[in-house]
């Protein structure tokens, strides 16, 4: 029997006995180093209130901490033994939770990863396609050089599931383009300041720079460190849909008028799409036959809700009218998008 029939016919048992509602639900997060993150916290208790209304739901029961995997896995287990009926992950490794999910689903616990994919055959993801995401930018900074130049990039946390699909994703898109040269690859762990320090460094390390390739919550500290250098002209730059990053572009629009920039929407509201999913699992729903995509054949993959232009700028703008410069442009899916993945 192979590992994934394995899993499946684990699946059937637990299924066999489903719970009835309400239904109490555990978050494993791992890292809180991000607005995003206390975003997609946010988007899931704002929904779990709805639910509770309905009846469907109780409180949610959240683990929250800058942890390692091994921190990780004991957010899970301490999940499992709160009798949680369902476990959401953002998971801090795409394979050394596996142990632990395998566990949790043996135990009857239903588990989803939220935001990037495990490679556990137990268990479900739910996330926009981070590679895809990336190749958008990628993509986009690549024709708005006409396919030449020298660039940096700056990515996330090493390791991390988003960030090494994402990168995958940066350098298909590069391999189309031979004469785009890649002067240095840094990594600033979707920090604003810390996506500040690097570009100041590779600023001054490359004095000819022609574009920027960069990633949540460090795009904005990245073009700080660029204002801050007084150009003659600013590179090309691949942001973020992020109110901080999104004004900043238009202050920079206005001492360099010929500045482009781009930013792809990462919805915190992923979260909140992986509890509605959840809940119609817990209900005893079953997917639809060829739902399942990915590498490991055992995602949803969500819409990537929208992207902002030089076009769409003033739209965005308006959009993020009274958000704090930490809010994301985000995207939750409809209960009928929910539904659609069901038979």
């Amino acid at each position: 029997m192979t590992a994934v029939v394995a899993a499946l016919a684990v699946l059937a048992v637990v299924f066999a006995q489903r719970a009835r509602a309400p239904f109490t639900i555990g978050v494993s997060n791992g890292f809180v180093g991000s607005e995003w993150r206390v975003q997609m916290l946010d988007n899931m208790r704002s929904l779990n209130e709805v639910y509770k209304r309905q009846g469907l739901t109780r409180d949610l029961v959240i683990q929250s901490a800058n942890v390692d995997v091994a921190g990780q896995i004991n957010q899970i287990r301490n999940l499992v033994l709160r009798r949680v009926n369902g476990i959401l992950i953002n998971p801090n490794s795409q394979s050394g939770l596996n142990g632990a999910i395998r566990d949790a689903v043996r135990s009857g616990v239903r588990v989803i990863a939220v935001d990037q994919e495990v490679s556990a055959p137990e268990a479900l993801n739910v996330t926009i396609d981070q590679k895809e995401w990336a190749k958008i930018s990628m993509r986009w900074l690549a024709e708005a050089l006409g396919g030449k130049g020298n660039i940096v990039i700056i990515n996330g946390i090493a390791g991390h599931p988003a960030n090494e699909a994402r990168y995958q994703g940066v350098k298909e898109v590069l391999a189309q383009y031979p004469n785009i040269k890649v002067l240095n690859v840094a990594n600033a762990d979707w920090d604003q300041a810390k996506g500040q320090e690097v570009m100041s460094r590779l600023l001054a390390s490359y004095p000819q720079i022609d574009g920027v390739w960069s990633q949540d919550g460090m795009a904005e500290g990245a073009l700080r460190a660029l204002l801050a250098a007084n150009l003659p002209r600013l590179p090309v730059m691949a942001g973020e849909a992020r109110a901080g990053y999104l004004r900043l572009w238009a202050d920079a629009k206005k001492k360099y008028p010929d500045f482009r920039s781009f930013g792809v929407y990462n919805p915190p509201g992923v979260g909140a799409s992986g509890l509605k999913v959840m809940i119609r699992l817990l209900q005893g729903r079953k997917l639809k036959p060829g739902i399942l995509a990915g590498p490991f054949r055992n995602t949803i993959y969500v819409p990537i809700p929208g992207q902002v232009t030089d076009a769409t700028l003033e739209e965005a703008l308006r959009q993020i009218q009274g958000k704090p410069d930490t809010y994301v442009l985000d995207g939750i899916i409809s209960d009928q998008q929910a539904d659609s993945y069901f038979q």
